[in-house]
């Protein structure tokens, strides 16, 4: 990657060596329009750094990245940046015990969401910045001491085009000179400062709470400003700074709070204080589920709960990252449940947000929750499944197991005792022990500073009279945990619907722990172990109940224990312990009964994927055509105008296989075929319109005449996907070329342009690309930003070339590549675990 790869001695180092007093950091983005001449468009950045000298030493460095570096100058001693600039450090001697370095660079505009992104709107011409800097981008910008324990509070001014707004992390006006400047912030971490500018268009609300008031913000950019409903927005706002201060006991540290919806953010969202950045993807331009609202939601206060939870208190070092994204998931949907409309939230984490910990913890690159990160492309790489969702998993279990209570009081403690501080796993275990009485230690050593996920599997016994005479749970995995769990039994009732009779918590232990409670319980038709999903485990099941799945997985009436079924099939078929094409036959049999709608979306993301990585290759085809029969058959039973009913026209149009399903696609598309109740609206027309051209039914032509309606920026997107699918060699050459060779694509485009080039009906088409993928990641990867290289790596992995010379051919790259950067050889470690399983699983599939 480009820049120097700052390690975690490096940065203990320096943090021994100094501490900073403050920074001032001028920004001009004039440049930021107009015609930029040749080369790299770049800004002009100084920043004045106060620091002191706090240890041993007289020399150290400061962070910057930049094309170049105008002056250096520290306690007015001029020194050559051609001597002391890197092109990633400025080196720094002769420190005195009170410094003031000043630095003024160039620094580049982004294109690749890292640092200040540039973004010009194609419907109107408009230019758009913001700032993206986790973990360690904020160099790009300004020069820094670029590690989260180096806190500071900083002032900004921005200098910036006639017309446009600047927005940071402070309050902010412009002064009569035309220059932008913002109050000091409280000391913070160079991680989250932010500044966003442009011709955004910007809604205003205020939050009110006794004495407190915090003024709110909400922008986009204008050619959305007509689908911003900036209402929500602010009424979920309000309900989470209502839920925070009420549990909390800690009133909202950062003045304002500004949330802007960003183009090509490479997240889903940032939680700069008092500048919270979300991608604008949150902004609908169409219709759509109460999932994708619930969704937005959840991202709205999760990072609000990062305002208290990583803000106010920040970790030392990203080994502790868990600590602010742990909280903030498990919070997120805490939050949400409680004080918003989205009651049933546990069951979107249940199925959703655990499926990817599950995922995640089962790959070789899984690491304990409390993570060993040498450095920050170790750091960047850990933004996963573990460190939010399963860390989040286990918040949840830690509530069960301690009491809600202790838990929030904790919390408060916590927040009270380090504020504006940085901390690590054991400040977090004294305050919960001090609060819950418990061993935190003992926990901690079980639940965070080990990996992998445990399967827990009921074993009972019957007497004559068919009452349990004992039911226990087994637990397997290569650490077994103290788990605070639930079992349910369940039966079917005279009207049919499976319901739940008898509920038991217990603390499962050891290989085998007995349900005492449940001794004498009348015979269960389902025995749901983790019933209510109090903790993070992986459900299996016996025979009596799998068969009752089957059978009436429809008929169970609460939508959490249905969730968790759900998932608990999806892994036994991920686990090569259930045949592909019967975890298919059970989701067309049941999804359509289905209520929750974000269950329902994950089912249909399942079933594809069981189609495309788990079936055996024989019985594809098959299979296709009873997913796209069962889409159609579903879609036209649907409510009309209901969200079913346009998550089963997606899903259709996701799985169309035969002439007539395209003939009805295309029917949809141009208005000549409708469904009672089906809105094509424009973001549905793209949905049609990308399998048509996938499959050689839309051309070039065609995709430019749907642009031509939608000449906007999620428009691009969508056309620069539907030309990459389209099935020919020189379509598929000239996509991995633009990706691969040439840098030209914006971090958006070139998602787009991925997703485009990998459909499952081109495997052949694609194949001759597996050999050249081996040969060129390490190039992408030496020579692009991080986050492009994480995308083509991921990305174009040739797993749809699923055998076993695919297989070989990645463990050739491994061992001829064994000094290669260890954040690369995860990446394709990874991809290679998802082939090895998706091999086993066929195997599965083909002896069913």
């Amino acid at each position: 990657m480009p820049g120097e790869n700052l390690s975690r001695d490096e940065a203990r180092e320096r943090a021994e060596l100094l501490s900073v007093d403050g920074y001032e950091v001028a920004l001009d983005l004039r440049s930021a329009v107009g015609e930029s001449g040749e080369g790299v468009r770049t800004f002009r950045s100084v920043t004045t750094i106060r620091f002191r000298r706090t240890g041993t030493g007289s020399a150290t460095f400061v962070d910057l990245v930049a094309p170049a570096v105008t002056s250096v100058t520290l306690n007015g001693r001029s020194l050559d940046p051609a001597t002391v600039f890197d092109g990633a450090r400025i080196a720094l001697d002769g420190l005195a015990d009170e410094n003031v370095l000043v630095v003024d660079a160039q620094c580049a505009y982004s294109r690749t969401g890292e640092g200040l992104h540039r973004f010009v709107d194609p419907e109107d011409g408009e230019v758009y910045l913001y700032t993206q800097y986790e973990p360690a981008d904020a160099r790009r910008v300004y020069a820094n001491f670029e590690q989260p324990d180096l806190k500071a509070p900083y002032r900004f001014e921005v200098t910036a085009p006639e017309g446009w707004t600047v927005w940071s992390n402070g309050v902010g006006e412009q002064g009569p000179d035309g220059v932008w400047r913002f109050a000091e912030t409280a000391p913070i971490s160079t991680y989250i400062t932010c500044v966003v500018a442009g011709p955004y268009h910007y809604v205003t609300d205020t939050y009110k709470r006794g004495d407190l008031e915090i003024p709110l913000g909400a922008m986009c950019r204008k050619g959305l400003a007509k689908h911003f409903d900036a209402d929500d927005v602010f009424l979920i706002t309000k309900q989470g700074f209502d839920f925070f201060h009420d549990n909390f006991d800690y009133p909202y540290p950062f003045g304002k709070y500004d949330q802007a919806f960003v183009p090509e953010y490479n997240l889903g969202a940032m939680e700069n204080p008092g500048m919270v950045t979300f991608r604008e993807e949150y902004i609908y331009r169409g219709k759509v589920t109460q999932a994708a609202y619930e969704r937005r939601a959840n991202v709205i206060l999760h990072e609000m709960a990062h305002m208290w939870f990583g803000d106010l208190v920040t970790m030392v070092w990203w080994d502790d990252l868990w600590l602010k994204e742990s909280f903030a998931d498990f919070m997120g949907s805490f939050s949400l449940a409680e004080a918003t409309r989205f009651t049933n939230s546990w069951v979107t984490f249940a199925n959703n947000r655990k499926s990817w910990a599950y995922r995640a913890d089962q790959l070789p690159s899984t690491h304990p929750i409390t993570a060993d990160i040498r450095d920050l492309e170790d750091a960047k790489l850990n933004f996963d499944g573990i460190t939010y969702a399963k860390g989040a998993s286990v918040l949840k279990q830690l509530v069960a197991y301690a009491g809600r209570d202790a838990f929030l009081e904790g919390a408060r403690r916590y927040f009270k005792r380090h504020a504006y501080g940085n901390t690590r796993l054991a400040d977090l275990l004294t305050v919960l022990e001090e609060t819950s009485g418990r061993d935190m230690k003992a926990w901690a050593k079980s639940w965070l500073q080990t990996s992998g996920v445990n399967a827990l599997t009921p074993v009972v016994t019957y007497d004559a009279e068919d009452r349990i005479t004992e039911l226990a749970v087994v637990q397997d995995g290569d650490e077994l945990r103290p788990h605070r769990a639930a079992v349910g039994l369940y039966r079917l009732n005279p009207a049919g619907e499976l319901v739940r009779y008898a509920r038991a918590e217990a603390d499962i232990t050891g290989a085998r722990t007995v349900v005492t409670e449940l001794a004498g319980a009348e015979k269960p038709d389902l025995v749901l172990v983790n019933d209510d999903d109090l903790t993070y485990c992986k459900i299996r099941f016996d025979e009596g109940s799998l068969a009752t799945l089957r059978a009436h997985l429809g008929d169970i009436t609460d939508p959490l224990a249905r969730a968790l079924c759900w998932s608990a099939l999806w892994n036994l078929t991920r686990d090569a312990l259930m045949p592909a094409r019967d975890f298919v036959a059970i989701a067309l049999d049941f999804a359509g009964r289905e209520t929750d709608i974000g269950v329902l979306q994950m089912v249909h993301a399942w079933a594809q994927s069981a189609l495309t990585h788990y079936a055996a290759p024989a019985w594809r085809e098959e299979g296709g055509r009873l997913l796209a029969e069962g889409g159609l058959r579903e879609l036209r039973l649907a409510a009309p105008g209901s969200e079913q009913q346009l998550t089963w026209a997606r899903f259709f149009a996701a799985t169309a296989e035969s002439d007539a399903d395209f003939q009805l696609v295309e029917g949809l598309l141009d208005g000549t075929a409708k469904i009672d109740g089906l809105d094509v609206d424009q973001e549905l027309r793209w949905a049609l319109l990308g399998p048509l051209a996938a499959h050689g039914r839309a051309d070039e032509e065609r995709i430019a005449a749907e642009l031509s309606r939608d000449d906007t920026a999620t428009g691009k997107r969508h056309s620069v996907r539907c030309l990459a699918a389209r099935p020919s060699e020189a379509v598929k050459a000239q996509a991995w070329a633009t990706v691969v060779e040439s840098d030209a694509l914006s971090n958006a485009l070139v998602e787009a342009t991925i997703a485009g080039f990998v459909q499952s009906s081109q495997r052949q088409l694609i194949a001759p690309y597996a050999a050249k993928y081996f040969e060129v990641i390490e190039r992408v990867w030496a020579d692009r930003s991080i986050q492009i290289g994480m995308d083509v790596v991921r990305g174009l992995y040739p797993g749809l070339q699923d055998s076993p010379e695919t297989l070989a051919a990645t463990d050739d790259w491994l061992a001829a590549h064994a000094s290669a950067a260890p954040a690369l050889r995860r990446l394709v470690l990874e991809a290679r675990d998802d082939l090895a399983r998706a091999l086993r699983a066929q195997a599965c599939d083909g002896a069913a």
